[in-house]
């Protein structure tokens, strides 16, 4: 399968299920995170046939990774949490957050396209150059950049729920703020 269409298709069924889990304010469940894990192992399973180890396609492949857990903090950073009256962890993602990844998966798209027909002979070039083995490496580093995007997301918010049930609910904690402050006046 080409890259353009290993991009398209798994960045496409990523960012929907991205946006269809985040966007709006959403309980964060075991099932909406285990969900997002599904996907990863789908796309997975269905795109990544081999582990280039030559040359320098271990590093290419890496640096897929590593730009998908940077990209997957900032998404993370625009999907804020809080915790209702009922002590349940809630998520609000809005319009940056969805430009975020439409953004990051329009562009591993694009530039999947771009490889294969507006700058096919710089990236033969690039990949002779920079000794990478070809098609399937570029491939994977799409591919991995999009899994870690989201396996980031996932442990941001895994940790984002974990914080927030250890602290108190917001009627109790604004209770306790109210008696605190009426005893200092007292």
């Amino acid at each position: 399968m080409s890259p353009f269409l290993t991009a398209l298709i798994a960045s496409g069924t990523i960012l929907t299920i991205i946006l269809s889990t985040d966007l709006g304010t959403r309980q964060v469940t075991n099932m909406r995170m285990l969900r997002s894990i599904l996907a990863v192992v789908i796309v997975l399973a269905l795109f990544v046939h081999t582990l280039p180890v030559d040359g320098n396609d271990p590093s290419l492949q890496l640096a897929g990774i590593g730009a998908g857990v940077i990209c997957g903090l900032v998404a993370a950073a625009l999907l804020p949490a809080h915790r209702d009256a009922s002590g349940e962890i809630y998520t609000k993602g809005g319009i940056g957050y969805a430009l975020v990844w439409t953004a990051l998966s329009a562009s591993r798209v694009l530039f999947a396209y771009g490889s294969e027909h507006w700058f096919s002979e710089g990236i033969i070039r690039f990949s002779i150059d920079y000794k990478l083995s070809g098609q399937d490496v570029y491939s994977n580093a799409f591919v991995f950049m999009a899994l870690a995007m989201v396996l980031t997301r996932t442990a941001v918010l895994l940790n984002k729920r974990r914080r927030l049930r250890g602290g108190p609910t917001p009627a109790a904690g604004n209770a306790a703020a109210h008696q605190g402050s009426s005893a200092s006046a007292h």
